[in-house]
């Protein structure tokens, strides 16, 4: 039995920026960012993979508040379950190819996953998460008071639809996970982070109409399936301090001690790295061996430890 890992994929390593974001071009872009999943299944892991879905949501509450006329609009919670059996099909149907053509027989399933949140997460209360299309100043009182929506404004940007973000507690389908992944089956979850539910005093579960962060959910998943390692795919090739600056140091290793550190003390904002960060030291916390961090184009190399940056426990 091999170790287990968890691939992150982000949703612009399928929607790529400055691209149309077109079907043809979203599958052309998975395709390139299986190559490692194909490599680690070459090296005997058993893989599990997630996914971003950040363009695509933005696309699809387009598509939402332009035929609401026509149609009754879809909330957020159903939106992120179409995505994740949407792009979990465009996943799985490219790595099968992928497999197919090196003479590798191995199994792949989409598991629509929902996540376990706390009903009274303060992001429920002071959303901050912007989602969907802009709107124009005039605009937001009337979007306020007819559906009932936050707006705030992006700065520089216009004025957009903020949700809340509840950090993820637990995977709800964990256990159907480990049992396919125990079986060797390849396994796409958590899609866009998945879809946030709580837990009623009965025992119902009952939707969060917002979104998870897909790398700290993909944290709670390998945890939860008692994954060794995590691999997050992002757009550079090494995590760096004093980012953008005259002074930016690349890391090719980190501890669990010095990531700690390093994102305490700014290093790591909220809109970037910082998420991936507080990911990987969740994992290592909570008994995860190794996170790598690599851009898509390097992650094959990251697996020599040629390109990306590699974070331990100690």
């Amino acid at each position: 039995m091999g170790k287990t890992v968890v691939v992150a994929l982000g949703g612009n390593a399928i929607t790529r920026e400055f691209e149309e974001g077109n079907i043809a071009q979203q599958f052309d872009n998975t395709r390139r960012s299986l190559l490692c999943v194909v490599q680690y299944i070459r090296q005997g892991y058993r893989v599990v993979i997630t996914h971003g879905n950040g363009p695509q949501i933005g696309n699809a509450l387009i598509r939402v508040e332009e035929t609401r006329h026509l149609v009754p609009p879809l909330p957020l919670g159903i939106i992120v379950a179409d995505l994740e059996g949407g792009m979990g099909y465009m996943i799985e149907q490219c790595l099968q190819n992928k497999l197919n053509d090196r003479g590798l027989s191995r199994p792949v399933v989409t598991v629509l996953t929902q996540i376990l949140v706390d009903k009274d997460d303060p992001s429920i209360l002071n959303p901050t998460k912007f989602v969907g299309p802009f709107y124009k100043k005039e605009q937001v009182k009337d979007l306020e008071t007819k559906r009932r929506w936050i707006i705030k404004e992006d700065p520089g940007r216009g004025f957009r639809r903020v949700v809340p973000s509840p950090i993820p507690k637990e995977i709800v389908e964990k256990n159907i996970i480990k049992l396919l992944v125990d079986q060797d089956i390849i396994v796409i979850a958590a899609g866009g982070g998945g879809i946030p539910v709580y837990r009623e005093e009965s025992g119902w579960l009952e939707g969060v109409d917002g979104v998870i962060d897909k790398d700290l959910a993909s944290a709670v998943l390998a945890r939860d399936i008692n994954a060794e390692e995590l691999l997050i795919l992002t757009g550079v090739d090494r995590v760096a301090i004093n980012y953008n600056k005259e002074n930016q140091q690349d890391l090719a290793t980190l501890n669990l001690k010095e990531a700690k550190y390093h994102l305490e003390n700014g290093q790591f904002p909220k809109g970037s790295m910082g998420p991936k960060i507080q990911a990987a030291i969740n994992f290592l916390e909570q008994g995860g061996e190794k996170v790598t961090i690599a851009s898509i184009e390097n992650a094959v190399d990251a697996l020599v430890n040629n390109s990306g940056t590699i974070i331990t426990p100690n």
